[in-house]
């Protein structure tokens, strides 16, 4: 598990439906920005469909699995609807993650050390399915070892905390954000976990964390969507992948 194997990366098509939303209609499809995402190299596509529908609809859920002819990662919250939802459209992979209707993204991990009982039940049916399962966790070793205790078989560590003191140039805290995260990364070949990261990331993270050999897999979004409106979605994921090749590398 920790080789110094490609890292997969999944692209997070969340804020082109956000831009669509912005005015209403159907331009800029999600969709599209798929399709281009893995024409220039992406492993997969990443969508998360929030109770409120902010961004990706029901329909963008249901033509992306259709359509796109790659894994599709269902980011989802541990709800009797998600999963009824989950169920029906059959995605690669659901990655369990909190939802609060008031925050502007993801803000942490999920809590999986209180939550077991009731996160168990979900892990159980989607495996079930034939849904591969990841909890996106915080780099702790109790969270590794509740997500092993209830059988799911990838973690998805939060990398948010790292970025953000990254960007705020708060150095003591980001090297100490990081140290957890490498702890946790090892920590995951040892429990027998599949190990994934994402939220936050850029250029510059990406390739640090790339250099952690037992992540297999980065998933990100708003920053290559972001990158895209100057350099375009084409340039921008491949600007990704040169980036974290150059920290596997490392």
């Amino acid at each position: 598990m920790g080789s110094a194997k490609k890292i997969r990366l999944g692209v997070n098509v969340d804020h082109v439906a956000t831009l669509r939303n912005a005015r209403g209609g159907a331009v800029p499809d999600p969709l599209r920005a798929a399709q281009m995402a893995l024409a220039a190299g992406a492993d997969g596509i990443t969508a998360h469909l929030r109770e409120d529908r902010r961004h990706i609809q029901d329909e963008d859920m249901r033509r992306l699995k259709a359509s796109i002819g790659a894994p599709l990662n269902f980011e989802m919250a541990a709800t009797e609807q998600m999963l009824d939802i989950a169920l029906k459209i059959r995605p690669h992979a659901c990655c369990l993650v909190p939802e609060k209707r008031t925050e502007r993204t993801t803000e942490g991990g999920l809590d999986v050390v209180n939550g077991r009982d009731r996160l168990a039940p979900f892990v159980d049916e989607l495996s079930r399915a034939g849904i591969r399962v990841s909890l996106f966790v915080e780099p702790s070793l109790e969270a590794l070892e509740a997500a092993r205790a209830i059988k799911a078989p990838v973690v998805e560590l939060h990398t948010g905390a790292w970025c953000n003191a990254v960007v705020l140039g708060e150095t003591g805290k980001a090297e100490a954000e990081f140290e957890r995260l490498r702890v946790a990364a090892a920590e995951t070949e040892r429990l027998g976990l599949e190990c994934h990261a994402g939220h936050g990331l850029d250029f510059d993270t990406a390739r640090q964390i790339a250099a952690l050999p037992q992540i297999v897999e980065l998933n990100i979004g708003h920053f290559l969507i972001g990158e895209a409106v100057f350099i375009g979605l084409e340039a921008s994921v491949k600007q990704m992948i040169a980036a974290i090749s150059e920290g596997r590398g490392a």
